[in-house]
């Protein structure tokens, strides 16, 4: 059998770089929309052995021709928008960019797979920070929308998009609804990353403090290595669907700071500092993902644990910052 075409927006995100590593290992030809900047944005790819394995498409989400073009050069079975502007604190600064490259860009890469190949399988990025203000203790896909976030709101117009044109033009489009989910190529200005470079940098004698916000903030943190496999899963279902994608146990921020401090002999009280700068003017306090359906339908379960996680980061940054 000729091997399947996959074509991926936010290529070389967390995201993008573990799920092109996967596709690649299953035989599947590889390409990613990619958006041309003046900063290196391909580290993730070379991280994970894999930058030369890729073709790199030059497009834009916010471009819907560029779309178009990388829909017939890539000749893609399978479509997966994971490019988004993706830190919830920028979407406050920054709400109209947000809205165009996480909600309209959504409905640009649906629209380029209706043109070009309307059998195309379609996945769409959405995300816990939909929920918000929490309507459910334990949020599935069920559970009511309460967007906190000019990030959470855009993403929920990707999503329904989605779910409209699955509707309206009978799409195989499914969209995951994934909790926090951390690495080590994770990008720095996310919390738990901010929190595993900072241990690495105090431990080695280039910083005194973590300067944090709202750190009873509780979160459903799992292994974006884990979290790809899911994805695929759903484009490998006879019909599509949108599926929560989580661990089923929630943790403070409190609690993964003590995690990656006692990690290197140290403790977290000693180091952090909460600072009001970094609350955000509207708080998510708890997210807490119910993966059942995942489980039922998918097969998928997460397999690693928050400590395995946090301590596996710290260690990527240790060595990362002992380098410098």
């Amino acid at each position: 059998m000729a091997s399947k075409s996959a074509l991926i927006t936010g290529i070389t995100g967390q995201d993008g770089a573990y799920l092109a590593k996967l596709l690649l290992d299953k035989g599947y030809a590889v390409h990613g929309v990619h958006a041309r900047r003046s900063t290196d944005t391909l580290w993730r790819l070379r991280h994970l052995g894999i930058a030369g394995d890729v073709n790199l498409l030059a497009g834009d989400v916010t471009d819907l021709s560029s779309l178009i073009r990388s829909m017939e050069k890539s000749a893609a079975d399978e479509v997966y928008n994971l490019g988004a502007q993706s830190f919830v604190g920028t979407s406050w600064e920054q709400p109209v960019l947000t809205a165009n490259v996480t909600g309209v860009g959504a409905l640009n890469m649906l629209e380029a797979v209706r043109i070009v190949n309307p059998k195309a399988r379609f996945y769409q990025a959405s995300t816990s920070e939909m929920f918000g203000l929490i309507q459910e203790t334990m949020q599935s896909e069920t559970t009511p929308f309460y967007p906190r976030s000019p990030y959470g709101v855009a993403k929920l117009y990707g999503h329904w998009m989605t779910v409209n044109y699955r509707e309206s033009f009978g799409l195989h489009a499914s969209s995951g609804i994934l909790f926090n989910h951390e690495s080590p190529l994770r990008g720095i200005e996310f919390v738990t990353r901010k929190v595993t470079d900072a241990v690495a940098r105090i431990k080695q004698g280039k910083q005194k403090e973590l300067r944090l916000g709202n750190i009873d903030a509780q979160r459903d943190w799992g292994f974006a290595g884990d979290y790809v496999d899911a994805m695929w899963l759903m484009l490998q279902q006879e019909t599509a669907d949108d599926y929560v994608v989580a661990t089923g146990l929630t943790t403070t921020v409190r609690e993964m700071c003590r995690i990656a401090f006692t990690h290197v002999g140290l403790k977290h009280e000693d180091h952090v500092v909460i600072d009001p700068l970094f609350y955000r003017p509207a708080e998510v306090e708890v997210l807490l993902g119910n993966p059942a359906k995942a489980k039922a339908k998918l097969g998928w379960v997460a397999k690693t644990d928050l400590e395995t996680l946090i301590t596996m980061m710290v260690d990527a940054d240790m060595a990362r910052v002992s380098k410098e």
